[in-house]
């Protein structure tokens, strides 16, 4: 296993660029929870943070895939400082309106700025492994690699945040993920030698079609493991509740994540026999079938058990889906077509949790389990409706 994952890291500049871009995506998996922290502690309303937060993630979304059309143009060296500076300045102002008291207006706008200006850093990375590697096995490794990343992002960055926020004070958090942004972001731009090369279009430029036969069911793959998440993330902190062990919600999502890392890495070290195509469909439908044991579960060691055996499914799923794209997709709007399946993600996350809140409040945290299993039914069949994909045009 080792040995795989050195044959791309050793690939020149490789670990250089994967190093900045987890440095620069931890705002990812700590801006939205800092914010819940922030305005919390100032204004003893989570409806308010819960507004502003939201502000600040539907923005992000709504404007992902522009920026992967922005990057695939004009390139990540011209793209991602400029972006990256609104996304800072934004962030400052969301704090500075928190700590004086402006008008709730004011915050949400600065939410929004800077939710919408946020880099989409994962799908930069991920182009250019495209870029400096020609092998397509050492490509699911790479994705593979990025994937773990992911995770390892979300289990230490609310963390982070979370402990400086509550220890030091509640700006803290803010300050350290967008220190990390900025200085990862610049890092990863001024990393010239990997970057994909720009796409400029001209009067006689002719842009390459999406293949959305095998974009759109990619997309609606990713919603569904979106849903998923958002849905056995709440459901998992009903359940703890209702056990008398709301404490424990996290080492319980923590199983799931460990799981998901843990198959992440020996996905990367295989060579499959299996096409990508084979493996999503397949991975999305076992991970909603691994959510129905957990209707019936009574036992916080036996959900801890059920959710470390489900989160295998979740990073191959992924990587496949990411190198079905990746196959599809020609080079010159590589990134826009990552960004379409992130956006997808991150778009089925807040659904996803609605439902499952929704079945909880009116039958209990045992039925809303269900949710994310009939989720992972319908990601599946999206995946069998799509469209094996050709290799993608230089």
């Amino acid at each position: 296993m080792l040995s795989t994952y050195r044959s791309i890291l050793t690939v020149p500049g490789a670990a250089i660029f994967s190093l900045s871009g987890f440095i620069a995506r931890l705002p990812v998996s700590m801006v939205s929870l800092g914010i819940v922290l922030l305005i919390s502690s100032a204004s003893d309303s989570y409806g308010q943070a819960g507004t502003v937060a939201a502000a600040y993630l539907l923005a992000n979304a709504a404007l992902a895939i522009v920026h992967g059309r922005l990057v695939d143009r004009y390139g990540q060296f011209r793209v991602l400082p400029a972006a990256q500076l609104l996304y800072s300045v934004a962030l400052v102002a969301l704090v500075w309106a928190v700590q004086t008291d402006q008008p709730q207006a004011v915050t949400l706008v600065a939410a929004a700025v800077a939710g919408g200006s946020l880099p989409q850093i994962g799908s930069c990375v991920r182009a250019r492994w495209n870029h400096v590697l020609d092998d397509q096995g050492k490509l699911q490794t790479a994705f593979a690699l990025e994937s773990v990343i992911d995770e390892c992002l979300f289990v230490l960055g609310p963390t982070v945040v979370t402990t400086l926020a509550t220890v030091w004070h509640p700006v803290a958090g803010l300050a350290v993920a967008g220190a990390c942004g900025l200085l990862g972001t610049l890092a990863l731009a001024a990393q010239r030698r990997t970057e994909p090369p720009a796409h400029p279009r001209t009067a006689d430029a002719v842009r390459p079609p999406m293949p959305w036969r095998t974009v759109a069911p990619m997309a609606l793959v990713c919603a569904s493991l979106g849903v998923i998440f958002g849905a056995a993330e709440l459901t998992t902190v009903a359940f703890a509740e209702d056990q008398g062990a709301k404490a424990w919600s996290g080492p319980l999502l923590g199983v799931w994540a460990l799981g998901s890392l843990a198959a992440g890495l020996v996905a990367g070290a295989i060579t499959w026999r299996s096409g990508p195509e084979r493996r999503v469909r397949w991975g999305v439908l076992m991970l909603g079938a691994t959510m129905l044991p957990l209707t019936v579960v009574d036992s916080m060691w036996l959900m801890a058990f059920f959710l470390l055996i489900g989160g295998l499914a979740i990073a191959p799923t992924l990587i496949a889906a990411l190198a079905l794209t990746a196959a599809a997709v020609p080079n010159a709007r590589l990134t826009e077509g990552m960004a379409v399946l992130h956006t997808a993600m991150g778009i089925g996350v807040a659904p996803g949790a609605t439902i499952a809140g929704i079945v909880v409040d009116h039958y209990g945290s045992s039925a809303a389990y269900l949710v994310p299993a009939v989720a992972g039914l319908i990601g599946a069949i999206a995946a069998w409706l799509g469209r094996a994909p050709v290799p993608s045009p230089a």
